[in-house]
């Protein structure tokens, strides 16, 4: 789909401001945007235009007449951190892998690579744009943690951040100098590497690269025994990886380094090798960036509110703060057990940090209170037992309490785009018995609705007419609208490309979910489960609502082959079986992965010898018990795809 007007305007906008700030950042060290308002303009061009040349542009300026050093070509290229802001970010990160986390400070210096041969220190480079930087070795021999001799002959590479130790800044803030990150690119690059010295810069040894280690940790360690600095890190399992930021924001006050976030990289080597790397960033590391001001103030009070899934969300109420020129009293607690590993009570004194436009998150205690925070034991909205299950505690009844209920509908008519359906107007139908369930929407009348305060005829009307337009859903839209957990915006897409029809989505098994690439054990356990809890309500929703299986890839709406499905088994001889697959979807129809009694075909390969497969054997089981499937020979197929009929 071509890009509209606006989003091309935005997108031009985008890559000249973020030219303009690179250039500002990393040429003259006088940046005018925070590192965050930064990152978000990365952000939002990724989501516009992933492959525009501006991010592949990020670094300091190619212009030769800025090159103080002689330009050196990495061996491995020197990739940037993804970066979240979120915990549910973090948390996802965290589910694409197996075993242990090992946390790190995000130190806010300068990149450096460092090249050992027979022991000693040959090159010392800059990251640059990550495939060339620039020699300085000059320089970072006179810098005391870096060791000009280790004691191993292996060819290795040290990689680490150059800075500014507080206490050794201090002076130089004296004097009018604006942060010890400016101060240390300066310093790096000075001709005379005595003035370099001079600076009393640092170095922070992070990665290994050349020897056998097997684990991050072991790493952290083989870089200590070779005269490096000692890093700061934690090791955490992937359940808990909060509680590293957590940890590096209480240290984060008396720590003699300036930081701007947590890294948090895969201890396993051969983990972060199975996930690999993008041609930004490694998929084994992300950094969880603080952001956004800071200040401190008083817990008050704990309110408890009920989410549409009957979780139970803790909000702390604060003495007024200023952050960031906006006067805060509430702060997100995120769950139960966020409020247990800070050790949090009432009359604490606590850190806050506004992230962005979002509620602000309390992130530590710097004085104990004297009260514990009172946990609820009955829902606050329906008085229903609560249940707790891991970091969160849940209502009970979350189909019938009112707060849960209202909260769905708001899910469904925002996820459709039913227009003017907020807290009040759902309030309202739920107390008068008619919006219990996203069926009731197309029930309303609006003579029902003008009843509600405030309403009236006009915009009951509009709200009615509102729900009409919402009448025909993508099949993607339709599943999001459930509120089924896990399936997100990201599963959804996946189910209505894959099945392309709601009775092939709700007829999909665990075993066929784990064959998805990108769903684990967890998400389809939870997807099958949800959407046959949601059964009733979804026969329901389809006597109103019809149903479109999504665009195909070619443009086309629809094809010869719509409502078909097609399972694939042994070799095929005229093409091969991901070209078969795709020449199925083509023509609409929906290729699967394993033999259900809702599969239309059975495709077996020519290339075919040996016992029959476990699908031909489940396709004869099936067909044996009055199932409507067939087995099709590969050139069957063929006729099927080359016939204009395709039937």
């Amino acid at each position: 789909m071509s890009k509209s007007t606006k989003e091309k305007a935005e997108i031009e906008r985008l890559e000249s401001e973020i030219r303009h700030h690179n250039r500002l950042y990393w040429d003259l060290a006088t940046p005018e945007i925070s590192d965050v308002d930064y990152d978000k303009l990365v952000r939002r061009l990724k989501e516009l235009a992933p492959d525009a040349p501006v991010l592949s542009e990020m670094g300091p300026s190619k212009d030769p007449a800025r090159v103080l050093g002689q330009e050196f070509r990495h061996k491995e290229p020197m990739l940037s951190l993804d970066k979240c802001y979120e915990p549910a970010e973090l948390e996802e990160w965290a589910s694409s892998f197996d075993g242990k986390v090992v946390a790190m400070p995000k130190f806010d210096g300068i990149a450096c690579a460092l090249h050992y041969e027979g022991g000693r220190l040959k090159v010392a480079a800059t990251r640059g744009d990550g495939q060339v930087g620039d020699d300085i070795t000059v320089n970072v021999l006179e810098i005391k943690d870096v060791p000009a001799k280790i004691p191993t002959k292996e060819t290795i590479e040290v990689r680490g951040e150059i800075y500014m130790r507080l206490s050794v800044f201090a002076k130089f803030k004296a004097a009018g100098m604006a942060n010890p990150r400016n101060l240390t690119a300066g310093a790096i690059k000075q001709k005379d590497k005595a003035k370099s010295a001079a600076y009393e810069l640092s170095f922070a040894a992070y990665d290994l690269i050349g020897t056998k280690a097997d684990s991050q940790v072991t790493e952290l360690e083989e870089l200590v025994r070779f005269g490096f600095a000692k890093m700061d890190y934690l090791v955490l399992e992937r359940d808990r990886i909060m509680e590293g930021f957590e940890k590096f924001t209480e240290w984060r006050p008396n720590l003699d380094y300036e930081i701007d976030g947590v890294v948090y990289k895969v201890d396993s080597i051969k983990e972060q090798r199975r996930l690999g790397q993008t041609s930004h960033h490694p998929r084994f590391a992300i950094a969880y960036k603080f952001q956004g001001d800071s200040g401190i103030t008083v817990l008050r009070q704990v309110e408890w509110s009920v989410a549409r899934t009957g979780a139970i969300t803790p909000v702390a109420i604060v003495e007024p703060v200023n952050l960031s020129g906006v006067t805060v009293t509430r702060a997100s607690l995120h769950n139960v057990a966020f409020i247990g590993s800070l050790g949090l009570t009432l009359g604490a004194h606590v850190t806050l940090v506004r992230r962005g436009g979002v509620i602000p998150n309390l992130e530590n205690v710097t004085t104990p209170g004297t009260e514990p925070v009172p946990i609820p034991e009955q829902c606050p909205s329906c008085g229903s037992p609560v249940v707790r299950e891991r970091d969160f505690i849940f209502c009970t009844t979350p189909n019938t309490c009112k707060a849960a209920v209202i909260g769905q509908l708001a899910h469904y008519a925002a996820t459709v785009g039913m227009l003017g359906f907020g807290d009040a107007i759902l309030e309202h139908g739920y107390n008068a018995g008619i919006l219990r369930s996203p069926v009731d929407f197309y029930k309303l009348q609006w003579e029902e609705i003008a009843k509600f305060e405030r309403c009236g005829e006009k915009i009951a009307k509009k709200l009615v007419a509102e729900v009409d337009k919402k009448r025909n859903l993508e099949l993607a839209t339709f599943l999001r609208a459930l509120g089924i957990s896990e399936l997100g915006k990201h599963v959804s897409a996946i189910l209505a490309d894959r099945y392309r029809t709601l009775d092939l989505v709700l007829a999909v098994t665990e075993e066929e979910l784990l064959e998805t690439h990108s769903i684990g054990s967890s998400i389809a356990k939870s997807v099958v489960a949800g959407l046959a809890e949601a059964r009733p309500v979804i026969e329901a929703l389809r006597e109103h609502v019809t149903i479109a299986a999504p665009a195909h890839q070619d443009g086309g709406a629809e094809g010869p082959l719509s409502n078909m499905s097609f399972v694939f088994t042994g070799k095929m001889v005229a093409f091969s079986r991901s070209e078969a697959e795709k020449r199925v979807r083509a023509l609409g129809g929906a290729v699967l992965s394993s033999v259900t009694k809702q599969l239309t075909y059975l495709v077996v390969g020519a290339d075919k010898s040996g016992p029959k497969s476990t699908k031909e054997k489940a396709a004869e089981k099936l067909i044996g018990q009055g199932a409507t499937l067939k087995v099709l020979s590969e050139d069957e197929l063929l006729a099927m795809l080359e016939s204009d009929k395709a039937s």
